[in-house]
């Protein structure tokens, strides 16, 4: 078991961040839906390289495909184990995006990313409009670009959702519950002995 502790913990911290701040504060205004029928698929790699978190995000872009999006709309792959820094996670992100064009996949999936410590370019690390994106654990999150588009079309204002939540951030401020991280120990690999 990694620092991180166990699959099960990485899911119930993931979870109730996901109940707290991506559906709690309405970040997502798509989020409950999907959350409240059971229609996202958690997933907790394990892998501690970049090849082998690689793998599992070509092995769960693959699940995906096969399920049905009435039962299965959206997977969060959940890394607690690799990229733990933010810069490393952030070039991660580009071999993720490679590898949904690679699969054949681009305009079928899309990527989006969540980390403890994101960063949005041009802010400061403090800024807390970054918590928009901050989770508990590194994380991809696997999107269905069909599920996206039904969502917004049926969405008064989608266009307006992020400045919504940046104010909504700002307003709240300093009465925010703790930020992220940590839910739990710092992500990445053990020290060694």
């Amino acid at each position: 078991m990694s620092r991180a502790g166990s699959d099960e913990e990485v899911v119930a911290a993931t979870q109730a961040w996901l109940e707290r701040d991506v559906i709690g504060l309405n970040l997502c205004p798509f989020a409950r839906a999907v959350s409240d029928a059971g229609r996202i698929r958690y997933f907790v790699s394990r892998a501690e390289t970049g090849e082998g978190l690689r793998t599992d995000l070509v092995s769960e872009l693959r699940i995906l495909e096969t399920l049905d999006p009435a039962k299965v709309d959206t997977t969060l792959l959940i890394h607690p184990s690799v990229f733990g820094d933010f810069p490393d996670y952030n070039d991660f992100l580009g071999v993720a995006e490679a590898a949904v064009e690679e699969l054949g996949f681009a305009g079928v999936f899309q990527i989006a990313s969540f980390h403890p410590t994101y960063r949005f370019a041009g802010t400061a690390p403090e800024d807390v409009t970054n918590r928009t994106n901050r989770s508990p654990y590194p994380m991809l999150h696997i999107l269905r670009e069909a599920s996206i588009a039904r969502a917004v079309a049926g969405h008064p204002d989608a266009a307006g959702i992020p400045a919504r939540n940046i104010e909504t951030l700002r307003r709240l401020g300093a009465a925010l519950t703790p930020a992220v991280p940590p839910l739990s120990p710092r992500p990445g690999p053990a020290p060694r002995p």
